[in-house]
């Protein structure tokens, strides 16, 4: 991450916290045995895991290609720089807004092992709905760069920001 190139970046941290907040959520799952459904938890929390794994595979591929695009030389009116970078952009929006979505998805879980998990854990549960929180407005902002540089006009920054403020209204209702 702290090398001097582009990429991985933001999108890349952005996965890899969802994937660790859906680590913590699924070990939380699995040592609550007196919660009902724990383990359907545990293997919900896991298969986000995985989904983020792969997203931050696919972050780091979608904005290479942005890259790419950018650096490709223009023909005499620039139209088919300004269509790859666009067509770039929107291909690298579906990235974090699956991530928003994601993190949505183990912010949910979380926040029930928090609340009725093994209470042993619950600063697991805890740390993990907060680091979905993190990782859904992260990811939001991902998508609200691309949708603006790419000149996008589609409802996926909507539909980011809905999901976003979905888990951050349901992160009120933890107490930490």
């Amino acid at each position: 991450m702290a090398s001097a190139d582009p990429a991985p970046g933001g999108g890349v941290v952005a996965a890899v916290t969802v994937a660790g907040a859906a680590g913590l959520a699924s070990m939380a799952a699995r040592f609550s045995d007196q919660l009902p459904g724990a383990a359907d938890l545990a293997g919900q929390a896991d298969a986000i895991r995985a989904r983020a794994d792969r997203l931050a595979d696919d972050d780091a591929r979608a904005y290479g290609a942005v890259l790419a695009a950018y650096r490709r030389q223009a023909d005499g009116d620039g139209d088919d720089r300004r269509d790859a970078i666009r067509s770039a952009l929107s291909r690298a929006t579906d990235i974090p807004l699956a991530l928003v979505a994601c993190a949505r998805e183990v912010g949910q879980v979380a926040i029930l092992l928090a609340d009725k998990g093994n209470p042993n854990l619950r600063g697991d549960a805890v740390t993990a709905v907060l680091l979905a929180e993190a990782a859904a407005r992260s990811a939001t902002y991902l998508v609200r760069c691309n949708v603006r540089l790419g000149g996008l006009d589609d409802d996926r920054l909507l539909q980011a920001e809905r999901w976003c403020d979905d888990l951050a209204a349901a992160v009120r209702g933890v107490h930490v």
